[in-house]
């Protein structure tokens, strides 16, 4: 048969395209060939943990010789998830229209139902970041002040040669103690602001900043003060309020589902004066904690003993990170504009929730962002679906499912089956989220953008083949090409791109700790930065970069191209993977348009795109 039953991305089929408000009725119509008699049509739809509910489809009309169209006006009311397929009534039975991928249906006897995404849509978002660039800094690599430090911890050491490698190997007791620094600052990040006011930045992301005893401070020892290597509290209300003068934001890191063992709270070493709950069952932190045994069996993350998890239903800790005079509200006043949640999925509902009312409490235009690696609008975590999209919860997520798509793309050349990946997150997501998804390609969690797409695979290598691998200069040239081609589709993509220190200077790497070196400053490669640079005018320019429509044009044979566009203003990017040039014809709307990147001047009814090349078109 040639005629398709339904497809959830035509509007045809789903008047409204992706996620709805509550409250708003969607017209769905489903198209099935004259000869099968049909007598009868259903919408079998259920919410998660509900029974399937039956609405019968109106016939319509015949469309020609062979098509009869059934439709049915919609409304559902309440947040959540909805799963859905059809039903039609034949001489000989029931059939089905299951989903069976790209939004197309098919008729089958049993499949997969489609998702239609319902959420609250009452709530404001704060809109200020969208169109905007997100930089991440892990602080203590980025740039060193030279500021004189007061009580810092004798048990650290400071690398005298910022070009030096972190320490990787374990020490004798076979641990590694993450206890290297390279000194960089707050005071280093506020000087640099010049710097990243250049690159269009208006969103720092900050890796976590409170006093902790480990280089990466997802160890917590005190959320009250800012690690004594990064400077004071005077230093991080000096930065906001520069960045601010600026247009920039400032994003902090929440850790918020366990502390440091060593720490006010916990104690485990002695090293704080205060009673922690390691030591004592009278501390005031010790109902925080699981103990399965005290006090040195203990629930701790992912099994790390130096990350007690801690309890985010007390009482007393929900009030400590929550509360009116809470960390949360503390370190908005002093000039956060929000907060990135760590590990988002191990934060319970209720501690979400109220972080949500304690945080909009403060501002109702603060962001907050969640670490979700899947698609989190049907993200299941512990045997139970999260509802992080739905409403006064998070206002967005890292773009895990883009970041994929997009170094698959780099990696393999393969065009086919992009388009889908993208559409599917456009497809689900609620449009607020959408807007403000942080559009990464790389982070420190995971391999610089630019060893990933050309260097060898290193999964499942252990850390001393990865220190040891260099990209050859033949493949390096080859991986600041793509870094070019894939941060011109990262910066045109529904979402913020959010750049990882250094990539932009053109640092390689594999994983912790090896993507966390100092930046090379002297060193950069200034063809990408001037690359980078000219990526951020473009956001600033087009406001179809901010809540603009997507649209695909074509995806095959390695090359890739979509529309973003708004009333009043459009842009085309092309991608091109190959390692060949190509001629790319454009559609006929396209002819003269704008050449913005990749070349210069206009089209004409073609482009010429060079190998592992991107352009970006502007209408």
């Amino acid at each position: 048969m040639h005629y398709i039953p339904y497809n959830s991305r035509n509007q045809l089929h789903k008047n409204l395209f992706g996620a709805l408000p509550a409250g708003c009725a969607v017209s769905l119509r489903v198209v099935l060939p004259r000869e099968l008699c049909c007598s009868g049509v259903r919408l079998a739809v259920h919410r998660d943990h509900e029974a399937t509910r039956f609405f019968d489809l109106t016939w319509e009309r015949m469309e020609g010789m062979n098509e009869e169209w059934w439709r049915l006006d919609w409304q559902p009311d309440e947040p959540g998830l909805y799963w859905y397929h059809f039903e039609y009534d034949i001489p000989y039975g029931v059939g089905k229209i299951f989903h069976v991928g790209n939004g197309l249906g098919a008729l089958l006897p049993e499949g997969n139902d489609w998702q239609l995404t319902v959420y609250d849509g009452e709530e404001p978002m704060p809109e200020h970041f969208c169109g905007g660039v997100i930089y991440q800094i892990f602080p203590d690599r980025f740039y060193a002040s030279g500021a004189p430090k007061r009580n810092v911890p004798a048990d650290r050491t400071i690398h005298e040669n910022k070009a030096d490698i972190p320490v990787w190997e374990p020490n004798e007791e076979g641990i590694t103690l993450n206890n290297d620094y390279f000194g960089g600052d707050l005071k280093g990040i506020e000087e640099k602001l010049d710097y990243l006011e250049s690159l269009g930045v208006t969103c720092l992301y900050l890796n976590p900043i409170f006093e902790a005893h480990s280089n990466h401070r997802y160890d917590t020892a005190n959320y009250e003060r800012i690690d004594p290597l990064l400077g004071t509290q005077e230093d991080f209300v000096s930065l906001c309020q520069k960045a601010k003068e600026k247009g920039i934001s400032i994003l902090l890191d929440g850790v918020f589902n366990h502390t440091g063992a060593d720490s006010v709270y916990f104690n485990k070493y002695g090293r704080y004066p205060t009673l922690g709950a390691y030591q004592s069952k009278d501390s005031p932190y010790y109902p925080w904690y699981r103990f399965r045994r005290w006090n040195d069996d203990y629930e701790c993350w992912w099994d790390i003993k130096i990350l007690p998890d801690v309890d985010e239903s007390n009482k007393s800790y929900r009030e400590y990170m929550l509360g009116e005079n809470g960390i949360v509200r503390k370190w908005l006043r002093l000039g956060a504009a929000g907060w990135r949640l760590d590990v988002a999925d191990e934060l319970p509902d209720l501690f979400l929730d109220e972080l949500r009312e304690s945080v909009k409490a403060e501002d109702p235009q603060a962001l907050i962002l969640g670490e979700v690696w899947e698609d989190a609008s049907n993200k299941c975590a512990y045997n139970r679906r999260r509802r992080y999209l739905l409403g006064r919860q998070l206002d967005s997520v890292m773009n895990y499912p883009f970041a994929d798509a997009l170094m698959n793309f780099m990696r393999t050349g393969v065009a086919e089956g992009f388009t889908d990946k993208i559409l599917t997150i456009i497809e689900n997501y609620p449009p607020k989220a959408l807007h403000l998804l942080m559009n990464h390609i790389g982070t420190h969690d995971t391999a610089r953008a630019i060893t990933a797409m050309v260097g060898e695979p290193g999964a499942g290598r252990d850390r001393r083949w990865q220190v040891e691998q260099k990209l050859s200069e033949e493949k390096r040239q080859l991986g600041l090409q793509l870094m070019k081609c894939v941060s011109a589709m990262q910066f045109t993509l529904p979402g913020i791109p959010s750049i990882y220190y250094g990539d932009e200077a053109g640092m390689e790497g594999y994983r912790d700790p090896f993507n966390r070196l100092y930046y090379p400053w002297g060193r950069e490669n200034q063809e990408l930065i001037a690359w980078y640079r000219t990526l951020g005018r473009i956001r600033k320019e087009n406001p179809c970069l901010a809540q603009g429509e997507f649209y695909p044009v074509s995806e095959a044979l390695g090359c890739v191209a979509y529309v973003r566009a708004c009333p009043d203003n459009a842009l085309l990017t092309i991608a091109n993977r190959n390692t060949h040039p190509i001629t790319y014809y454009l559609p006929p709307d396209w002819y003269d348009a704008e050449i913005l990147i990749g070349g210069s001047g206009f089209a004409t009814d073609c482009v010429e795109i060079g190998a592992c090349s991107s352009v970006i078109l502007k209408r």
